[in-house]
């Protein structure tokens, strides 16, 4: 078990280092770039490597499926998990939320996340497969958590769209796909949305809670939709403000922009 840790003022080193852990720390500055150092400096004592983010757990039923799965040769370089995503202790089964696949178990020395600042995916170098069994992701820590961390997010995900979509983009991404499982095909989804669908807000809602069927998780589901919505409109509300090249927003990510 490792722990990369961003110099937190906390307890958590040292209780990772009591549980049997190793512990790294390195100042953090974006999520790929954080995670690529770790790869590429920490020498893990196995080839596979499971990517756990904090506030996910790996389900019992997952941990014997990999356990079996790597007892012998395998047959890809990387596997997709699904993800099972909780909010505010229910699970998001419907709106367009499960399975939510994610490429976390990797063969080192395949894979490497690509070069964007939020919601980063990895590269594989050679052919994945998918995993049965669930990871579980509590998405939830109150709702002024969720405001805070969501209104970061969606400024550096305006960016990554204005970099797409406007700017210069980036060779190093996965790239989109509308036939496929799993990230890449929200990637070509989400670009499509951004540079042909007026209102976007309003349709993400329409699409997760009508077409997606999110209105069968009752009202939590009608709640995540339209936090989604709102969150997707905070998004539009940036991308614009990074037309202009003398907005706090661009001033603030004018380095990765131009780069």
């Amino acid at each position: 078990m490792v722990v990369l840790d961003s110099f937190s003022t906390d307890a958590t080193a040292s209780m990772a280092e009591k549980l049997g852990a190793r512990v790294f720390q390195r100042q953090f500055d974006n999520f790929a770039a954080h995670k690529n150092w770790a790869i590429d400096h920490i020498d893990f004592k196995n080839s596979w490597l499971l990517i756990v983010d904090a506030d996910e757990r790996v389900s019992l039923k997952l941990a014997r499926e990999i356990e079996s799965l790597l007892a012998g040769p395998s047959e890809h370089n990387g596997y997709y998990v699904a993800r099972q995503n909780m909010f505010a202790g229910k699970w998001i089964r419907f709106g367009g939320w499960y399975p939510d696949w994610q490429l976390r178990l990797i063969k080192i020395g395949s894979a490497r996340y690509e070069n964007r600042i939020v919601h980063e995916h990895m590269l594989l170098d050679g052919s994945a497969g998918f995993l049965k069994n669930h990871l579980i992701h509590y998405d939830y820590k109150g709702i002024e958590r969720y405001f805070d961390r969501h209104n970061t997010y969606s400024s550096m995900e305006a960016v990554e769209i204005y970099r797409t979509l406007i700017a210069v983009g980036d060779k190093e991404t996965i790239q989109p796909t509308l036939f496929s499982r799993g990230p890449a095909k929200r990637r070509y989804l989400k670009n499509i949305a951004y540079r042909y669908i007026p209102a976007r807000p309003f349709f993400k809602f329409i699409w997760m809670y009508f077409f997606k069927f999110g209105f069968l998780d009752g009202r939590i589901g009608f709640r995540f939709s339209m936090l989604h919505a709102f969150y997707d409109y905070q998004i539009s509300l940036k991308l614009n403000e990074l037309k202009d090249k003398n907005s706090p927003l661009y001033e603030k990510y004018k380095e990765y922009i131009e780069k």
